[in-house]
């Protein structure tokens, strides 16, 4: 029999400022390292008030790690300095390799009614690939397939495979499953994932138990703030669950339907030296990293 996971954190996302002024939920962060190894980040950029969100990202550099960007409502333009310009639209993914170096920007720029919703998402590279050419995997919205289960849930498949099929983005250094799941009222959803794989799920939308527990004390819970006690058995929106390790992961429902991103890769297990948007093994890297962007070599590709 496939072991189930079980839940070996709940965490609750956090206000926080980012770029030039944008309102957003970090999910996780640099306080949380090693724990979701091989990622690195993760924020909630949901907004229905453009002034939380309007003055955006402007130029800035990546070096040594994956920027995985989710849109649900809204776009988001952006350009680099590999010449690349676009929009992000609903339903769209940006899967940007910064490796060497790379600089660019993202400005939100919301639907007709103000809305913008979406994620970002950082996974490190290993030491070995963190200076390789930079890339990008623009994913059009028709391009991700959906898929159905027996069961009513549909899962929309970014990256990994689910019943045969394959999502778009592949061959990626860290093995990673990025699925979009909506499991409907009075349902149970099973989906087996790789042994020794961080594996996590962030809520979206309605509730729903996780691995059968039902008991909100019988795991580690981060709240949002110090005066945050509340915890309830459902786990809800704009809260994640991490997984112990195991072949699968379970997810039940009730009176409502749940929808999360489920997300897993394979841990790097290497020194982490992390400044803003560079991350790389030592400080010294971190260092050259700078120097190199002060002096104006920090971009080691062609045009």
């Amino acid at each position: 029999m496939p072991a189930t996971r079980q839940i070996r954190k709940v965490l609750k996302s956090k206000p926080t400022m980012e770029g030039a002024g944008v309102y957003l939920k970090r999910v996780f962060g640099f306080s949380e390292v090693p724990m979701f190894d091989p990622f690195l980040l993760l924020d909630d950029f949901r907004s229905d008030n453009p002034d939380h969100y309007r003055k955006g990202f402007p130029w800035h550099p990546h070096r040594g790690i994956e920027t995985i960007t989710y849109v649900l409502d809204g776009e988001v333009e952006h350009g680099d300095s590999l010449g690349n310009t676009g929009i992000i639209g609903p339903g769209d993914v940006q899967w940007m390799t910064a490796g060497s170096g790379i600089i660019h920007q993202e400005m939100p720029q919301g639907d007709g009614n103000g809305k913008m919703y979406g994620f970002q998402l950082w996974a490190n590279l290993p030491s070995r690939d963190k200076m390789m050419d930079p890339r990008y995997r623009d994913v059009a919205n028709e391009q991700t397939p959906e898929v159905k289960l027996p069961d009513g849930s549909t899962i929309r498949i970014i990256s990994g495979e689910v019943g045969g099929i394959k999502g778009p983005v592949q061959d990626i250094v860290i093995d990673p499953e990025y699925i979009d799941v909506t499991v409907p009222a009075h349902a149970e959803f099973r989906h087996p994932t790789k042994r020794g794989h961080t594996v996590f799920a962030y809520i979206i939308e309605g509730q729903g138990y996780f691995c059968k527990e039902k008991n909100a004390f019988s795991y580690d819970v981060e709240g949002r703030n110090y005066f945050d006690i509340q915890r309830d058995p459902f786990v809800g929106n704009e809260t994640l669950v991490l997984f112990d390790d195991g072949d699968e992961v379970m997810v039940s429902t009730e009176r409502h339907n749940v929808r999360f991103l489920l997300i897993s890769g394979k841990p790097i297990g290497e020194p982490i030296a992390w400044y803003g948007p560079i991350v790389m093994n030592s400080n010294d890297e971190l260092r050259i990293a700078f120097e190199e962007y002060q002096q104006g070599t920090f971009i080691k590709h062609k045009r």
